[in-house]
Formats: structure tokens, sequence, C-alpha cells
């Protein structure tokens, strides 16, 4: 399962949604993602999944990355399905002792599940497409009118950015603790849940251990190159909106608007 944990991870790449401004990636995802909550129509989450097929297409990130990214939460999926079943009361279909079934349960399930795996793929997108230090610029010039009320917004950005960064690194130091531990003879997925719990500190120690010392050693590379925050500093690359961008709002709009449209006049669609 973690080999098919691919957020934070990044492909470069030429395509049209590389070359975007990250600006308008993150704008593009923050509206996609609160559409995806918004819209409650069967034809609005299949123009939805269209749209961010058509990105995954032209980005040229291949599909099975895209779709391995989703197996890692199918864990979720599946209970966030289950509690939605059984807890979302309506017309009955299924009545057993405690046990209710209703058609909209199993209806809101099954979109929650659409909604949860479309989320995933469009934010791996972003990370997929840009790389952390242009997504460390455009959340930094994003968020600069913050700096009026003394926010530090540099720091953070930078922080979210690392911490992004630094995903797919602990993923993979992970698995190759586990692999020396299976080596040793560790079992990790027989017994009991209390049992695999327990088995997880030898992994956890020496996970941590590497967090740190990564750390220290990130903290020390950054002093040596004589990092005091964003005070002052220039940049190699600046950002400036294209017409590709001003294609990407658009798009991102007419899908917001379409879709907010269904919902009003084609509720049961």
């Amino acid at each position: 399962m973690l080999n098919n944990f691919t957020l934070g991870q990044f492909f470069p790449g030429q395509s049209v949604i590389h070359r975007l401004d990250p600006r308008s990636k993150l704008v593009c995802t923050v509206l996609y993602l609160v559409l995806l909550f918004v819209v409650n129509t069967w034809i609005g989450f299949a123009i939805c999944a269209v749209y961010m097929a058509v990105v995954i297409v032209v980005s040229k990130i291949p599909v099975s990355n895209v779709l391995r990214g989703v197996k890692p939460i199918l864990p979720i999926m599946a209970v966030t399905a289950v509690l939605n079943l059984f807890f979302i009361d309506g017309t009955r279909i299924l009545d057993w002792g405690i046990v209710h079934i209703s058609w909209e349960g199993i209806v809101f399930a099954i979109k929650m599940m659409i909604r949860l795996a479309i989320l995933i793929v469009g934010t791996s997108m972003l990370t997929y497409t840009t790389s952390p230090i242009a997504l460390t610029d455009g959340m930094e010039k994003g968020l600069r009118p913050l700096q009026k009320i003394h926010l530090p917004v540099h720091e953070v950005t930078m922080m979210m950015s690392i911490a992004l960064r630094f995903i797919p690194t602990l993923v993979e130091e992970t698995d190759k603790i586990m692999s020396a531990q299976k080596a040793r003879g560790a079992d990790f997925e027989s017994g009991g849940l209390i049992h695999r719990a327990k088995a997880l500190v030898p992994i956890l120690i020496p996970l941590f251990i590497s967090a740190f010392r990564r750390a220290e050693e990130l903290a020390l590379a950054m002093e040596c190159r004589c990092y005091r925050g964003g005070e002052g500093r220039t940049r190699l690359r600046q950002l400036r909106y294209g017409w590709r961008d001003g294609i990407a709002y658009l798009s991102m709009v007419l899908l917001f608007a379409l879709c907010i449209a269904l919902n009003f006049l084609l509720p049961n669609i």
C-alpha cells in the first residue's frame, strides 16, 4: 500500500498544465474541491469526472499513477460509505433488527465515495504538475495580502511546502523500515487490532528518529545557505499570468456555473 501513496510527488513535464501559473492551479484546485461538495446530481458528478479526465490527459500524467494514488484511501471510502449507508434515514429497503438501510442512504454513500475519489485525484494533480518551489511561490504570492495583518506568509508557506515535500520521503522511509523489520521476522498482518498496533512500535521509533535527523539536516543546509526568512528575498523566476491561466480560470468558472445550474434545473438527474 505504501508504494501506492503518491500524494506530494512531482512529475516533471512540459504540458500545458505544468506550465500554468501555480496561483492558477491553486485557485482552480480549491474551487474544484468546493464544487465537489456543492454538486448533488449524477450528471454533475459525471461532468466533474470528465473535466478531471481531460486535465489528466492534457497533463500527460500516466493514468496508472493517478489511479494508484486512490488505492490507499479505499478503506476510508469504504468506512465512509458504510456509515452513510446505515445512518441516513429515508425509504427503507432493509429493516432487520438494528440494521436499517434506506435507498437515500445508498445513494448518499455512492455519492460520497465518488466525491472522495475525485477529491484525491484533484489534489494529487496539483502536486503532480507543480514543483515544491513553484507551489511555495504561488502560495506565498497568493497569501501576500495577509502580511498586512502581520501574518508570516513566507514562513507559513515554506513550512507547508516542506511538509508536503516530506510526505513521499517519509512514506519511502517507512517502507524501508517495514521491509527491514519483516526480514527480521516481524509480522504486521496477522493478529488482532491490538497486536497490529503493538507491531507498529518498532516502525514508529526509527521513523521518528529518521524524521528528526532529516529535519536537522535540512535546517543546517538552510542555515549554511544563509536563509533568514522571506524578508529581502528575491526570485530567479517571477510569476506572471499568461493566456493559459485565463483559459484555466474561465473553464473552472464555467464548470462551477454549469454544475450549480444543474443542481437547480435537474435536481433528480
